[in-house]
């Protein structure tokens, strides 16, 4: 009965494939749960719908991108510092195995793509003409990955299954359209018409967007007859235990296992019919009568923000928390299912029309909810801007996040060339805050009835973003260039400021000037008692020079973009009082810890600080600055601080200049001046003044990890003599450095190179340094460091104070945060850095006056525990050069933050045999808790 009934379908489907013109693809799968893997026999019936005579066909194999650490898949893990895949056994590797094409119409041959290893290129004998069908047996074992790569694949008690076959590529502009896999969901498949017939294990519950026509079982297994018409996807789960629930209403099927944080079921069964009602409404019908909204679907791409917070923490209620992550991926694969798009080129429409959906769903429903939930209702926190923002209100502020570190992407960029925050949050948020602006603008609801026509016709056919601006431009009866060429297809910034403001009893005059020389709508508003009084929409672009006069209304201030509707870089200066002597006077307001930047108050954030070295002891002080979380142009930052065993006051500061270069490979520049005041010794101090400029250089394509950097500053240092510290080098000096870095970092290699120059009036040195680090497969480690220095004059004859050292640098310049920079013996004289010499065992000879060079390497044994060895070749003025080494075990706990080096055998005989031997062993500890927040955020920028 089942083959009867299969056959049908079959019969059924073929009809209607003549009909419709789609491609049929027919598959028969059975289910090897011990081996993790699908057995496919594969019937594909390609038709040609384009206008082009074809030579070959594409086929997209995604599951074979899981097969080793060489597919493009892999190189995304590793240029996104995740290590799991590249040592991941074997056994949880995907892959398509055993693999047969064949065709009863013709000859062919078939080759996986160079470099593409997940797409297959089929050669044809007969090149098939418009509206020709050609036909192609298949059979192969798809190997399914683990799933703790990327939430797709299989666990231990069940397989999420997403592009596991074979499918004919996308084929637009008389090419098939080649996209490897690079853990984004945007596969570009064509249109296709599904039959899968799957047996899988007895005891398998089996969901799928898919139409069930028939279940049936016998002792082993169970067999189900799946379809789908005009689809480019599906979603298939097997569990072990079914953990989908079903909700039904008159027009949708929505089968969910998200996570529903114990609300009460009549809540959410209610949450998820608003949402499907909204949905309908803003995006029109969907094309299948079921859809499928998954745990995996959100966990792949969350919604950032306070909502992820642990549930004794939250600031927001679970059916709101709920109600967020089920919209967010409701609507994902809403689109995902309903939009005919390249979903790599035209990602910016999927992300545009979810997130500005999103808005609109807060603004109806939730109106009066804050980006921070309940936490604005503590009144110690009344004070904070961040407690006052809408919800909506973060859009703008993640979008900004990235523009003010010069890190923001145009929205038509390919998914694949986005830098991760960017992918996931910053783009999304942009592509939706663009499509509110440009509803703002032309009013009448223009941009969501475009929307619902665009869905309407992407259920006839294959669409393009070309489309879509067609019909935005005709619903507006008016070009729009600007919306497109500035806001969606380049990285101009908008940025705005009030010229010549004039105002009398009953109106205002007043001019706009771009600072960015971008012109596009922006809105004035009126504000009297913190209420809108007037609003107006300023046609800037039409007239860029014009005066604009506005009946005044009793406004005490005029705002631009005071709603916030324009996506712009900057609202610090938008605005003009139009009552007292200064017409923008802020208010000076202090905030603890962090805050956001407030356009109507000069902010200075406190925070309490204790530093610590063996001289001033523990130093209690406060930190005031204005870095609030958005960049800015202008910083300061100084921390006044007492010291507790000096009983003296000490501190350091700096302010900093922040130049930004858009169109360049050179695309930041920063001028600063630093100061630092502490205890060098027991009983005397330093002060040194750092001038520097930095120039940071990137390619052109921001997902490279290659950072290179220029610095160039003066070190001017005083120090008081030491009656205890025996030094006879010079007190006060000042020294010009000169250095640049070249670096490129990923999980799984490490490549960096630096020069460094240093001239002063008693000396001058040069040194390189080259380090290089291999993950391989089998979670070894290898780390190299080559160091070569040289002095190019000395006539410091008397000290060995500026010299390079082999183990433990003087560091005149002060620029390692040594706990005891001036001790011989004892715990804090065995403070390891790793700099210039780069030993760990203390030698006889550790210092050189004319050149040092040393090599520098590790291997891990087992997990964190290392053998090192250094080799080395100094020189001093009037002695031979001498050759010196070291070797030994090096426990790396948490790297460059805490680490633990044992000398075993060096220079000095079997150290390890040797008196004292505790007193040889070196640490390193890093307290800078900035430091090692950035092994959370490198994957992200």
């Amino acid at each position: 009965m089942p083959k009867f009934l299969f056959f049908i379908s079959l019969l059924v489907f073929s009809l209607s494939q003549k009909i419709s013109g789609q491609h049929h693809i027919q598959l028969k799968a059975t289910v090897n749960w011990t081996n993790k893997s699908i057995y496919v026999e594969q019937k594909i019936d390609f038709i040609n719908t384009s206008t082009d005579t074809l030579k070959t066909i594409l086929l997209n194999d995604w599951n074979h991108s899981y097969s080793g650490n060489n597919t493009p898949l892999a190189n995304r893990f590793s240029d996104e510092f995740y290590r799991g895949f590249h040592l991941a056994s074997k056994e949880e590797y995907g892959a398509t195995k055993n693999l047969i094409i064949e065709s009863t119409n013709q000859n062919i041959s078939w080759k996986r793509v160079d470099q593409h290893p997940d797409l297959i290129e089929i050669k044809l004998d007969k090149p098939i003409l418009p509206q020709e069908k050609i036909s192609f047996e298949l059979s192969y074992v798809a190997k399914i990955p683990s799933d703790r790569f990327t939430g797709i694949g299989y666990s231990a008690k069940k397989m999420v299954l997403k592009d596991w076959f074979l499918v004919p590529a996308r084929y637009e502009n008389h090419q098939f359209v080649r996209y490897s896999n690079a853990n984004l969901e945007d596969i570009a498949n064509s249109i296709s018409d599904y039959t899968l017939d799957l047996k899988v294990p007895s005891l398998f519950a089996v969901t799928s967007d898919l139409n069930s026509i028939q279940n049936s079982n016998d002792n082993a297994s169970d067999h189900y007859v799946l379809t789908g018409k005009k689809r480019n996807t599906m979603s298939l789960y097997l569990e072990h235990k079914n953990s989908f629930m079903n909700y039904k209403n008159d027009f949708v099927e929505i089968q969910t296992n998200m996570k529903d944080y114990q609300i009460n079921p009549i809540h959410k069964a209610v949450i998820i019919d608003k949402i499907a009602h909204f949905t309908r409404e803003k995006l029109g019908q969907l094309p299948q009568e079921k859809i499928t909204i998954s745990q995996a679907d959100y966990d792949h791409n969350p919604f950032y923000g306070l909502n992820q917070l642990p549930s004794f923490l939250s600031p927001f209620s679970n059916e709101f928390i709920f109600e967020l992550q089920f919209l967010k991926t409701y609507l994902n694969n809403y689109l995902k299912t309903s939009l005919r798009l390249d979903p790599r080129k035209d990602n910016w429409i999927y992300d545009g029309i979810q997130i500005f959906a999103m808005i609109q769903y807060i603004e109806l429903y939730h109106p009066d909810s804050k980006m921070l939930g309940s936490i604005g209702k503590i009144k110690l926190l009344k004070s904070y801007h961040l407690v006052h923002l809408d919800f909506n209100e973060q859009y703008s502020y993640f979008y900004t996040l990235m523009a003010r570190k010069n890190l923001d992407q145009s929205l038509n960029d390919p998914k694949n060339s986005l830098i991760k925050f960017n992918e996931q949050i910053a783009n999304k948020y942009k592509a939706g805050l663009s499509f509110r602006y440009l509803d703002a603008v032309l009013e009448q609801q223009k941009v969501p009835q475009s929307i619902l026509e665009f869905l309407a016709i992407n259920q006839q056919q294959q669409t393009c973003s070309d489309d879509f601006k067609t019909i935005l431009v005709q619903k507006a009866q008016r070009p729009l260039n600007w919306f497109f060429d500035t806001i969606i297809d380049s990285r101009k910034l908008v940025d705005y400021k009030f010229e010549k403001v004039q105002k009398t009893n009953d109106s205002i005059s007043f001019s706009v000037k771009s600072k960015t020389k971008i012109t596009v709508p922006v809105p004035v508003y009126g504000i009297k008692n913190n209420a809108v009084v007037f609003s107006k929409w300023l046609e800037v672009a039409k007239n860029p020079d014009s005066t604009y006069t506005i009946p005044r209304k009793g406004a005490e201030k005029i705002i631009l973009n005071y709603k916030n509707e324009v996506p712009e870089f900057n609202l610090r200066n938008n605005w003009k009082k139009l009552e007292g002597f200064f017409p923008n006077n802020r208010p000076l307001k202090l905030a603890f810890l962090k805050d956001l930047e407030d356009p109507y108050y000069n902010q200075i954030l406190y925070t309490p600080v204790i530093g610590f070295n063996v001289y001033d002891g523990f130093s209690p002080g406060i930190r005031l600055h204005n870095k609030t979380i958005l960049n800015k142009p202008f910083t300061f930052d100084l921390s006044p601080m007492y010291s507790i065993k000096a009983k003296t006051f000490s501190g350091s500061g700096f302010f900093t200049v922040n130049q930004l270069y858009r169109e360049s490979r050179l695309y930041n520049v920063r001028y600063s001046l630093g100061a630092s005041y502490f205890h060098y010794a027991p009983d005397a101090t330093y002060l040194r003044l750092n001038p520097m400029v930095q120039m940071q250089i990137r390619s052109t394509d921001f997902r490279d990890n290659r950072k290179q950097i220029i610095v160039l500053r003066q070190v001017m240092v005083e120090r008081q003599k030491s009656e205890i510290v025996n030094d006879n080098s010079l007190l006060n000096y000042a020294v010009f450095n000169a250095r640049y870095l070249n670096s490129k970092t990923e999980i799984t290699n490490h490549l960096s190179f630096s020069t460094d120059l240093q001239l002063s009036k008693t000396f001058g040195k040069t040194a390189i340094e080259a380090q290089y680090r291999q993950l391989f497969r089998n979670s070894r480690q290898l780390n190299l460091r080559l160091y070569a220095g040289k002095f190019l004059y000395n006539t410091s004859t008397s000290s060995d104070f500026f010299s390079f050292a082999l183990d433990r640098p003087t560091d005149y310049l002060f620029d390692y945060n040594y706990y005891g920079r001036s001790e011989n013996n004892g715990f804090f004289s065995r403070q390891f850095i790793m700099a210039e010499g780069g030993f760990k065992s203390k030698l006889s000879t550790p210092y050189a006056n004319q050149w040092l060079t040393s090599c520098n390497a590790s291997f891990n044994i087992w997990n964190w525990v290392e053998i090192y060895g250094d080799l080395g070749w100094l020189k001093n003025r009037g002695m031979t050069p001498l050759f010196v080494y070291d070797s030994g075990i090096r426990l790396n706990l948490l790297p460059d933050y805490f680490e633990l080096f044992f000398p075993i055998y060096s220079s000095n005989g079997w150290e390890i045999s040797q008196e004292n031997y505790h007193q040889k062993i070196r640490f390193v500890v890093t307290l800078d808790p900035g430091k090692l927040v950035t092994l959370f955020t490198r994957k992200w920028f």
